[in-house]
This record gives structure tokens, C-alpha cells and sequence, in this order.
């Protein structure tokens, strides 16, 4: 199974960069999941939970985002955030 590098970045500092199954953005025109291999694209980000899985069917992390920007390349998935919260 392939992993998905995903990168975290507030003004402040890198949040997260780590390799992951899947990530669910939360994005102005509706909610998307990035896997790996994914086809390029950038979306602007809404407040709003983005929800990482380790696994098909594991929750690994869920992050609360204010606004920003996504961009999906060959390296990955990055999140640009004004601003984020780890959700307990």
C-alpha cells in the first residue's frame, strides 16, 4: 500500500509532516480525501476539521484549520493553515 506524505504548516511552524494513508481536507466547495497518487490540484481550505488516517479505516488524528490553502503534487499533500488545533 502506498503512503501519502503530508505536510501541516501554520505561519508559526510545521504542525505535522509525516507519511499517512489518507487525509480529509476541508474545503470551500465541499470536503475531499487525498490518497497517494493522487492527480495535482490546489484548493482553498475552510475552517473546519481535517481528519488523518493511518490505516483504511483508522482515525489517527484530527485537526481543526482556519482558512488556507491545499496544494496535491508529486511529493504529497500540503496544508497551508492560518491557523490549527490538534482536537483532543
Amino acid at each position: 500500500m502506498a503512503n501519502l506524505h503530508f505536510e501541516l504548516v501554520t505561519p508559526e511552524k510545521l504542525l505535522r509532516s509525516e507519511d499517512v494513508h489518507m487525509v480529509v481536507v476541508p474545503g470551500t466547495e465541499g470536503d475531499f480525501g487525498v490518497l497517494a497518487g493522487h492527480a495535482p490540484f490546489m484548493s482553498v481550505v475552510r475552517s473546519g476539521e481535517l481528519t488523518i488516517y493511518s490505516g483504511p479505516n483508522t482515525v489517527s488524528g484530527k485537526i481543526h484549520v482556519e482558512g488556507g490553502f491545499a496544494e496535491v503534487n508529486e511529493r504529497g499533500l500540503t496544508v497551508l493553515a492560518e491557523a490549527a488545533t490538534e482536537q483532543a
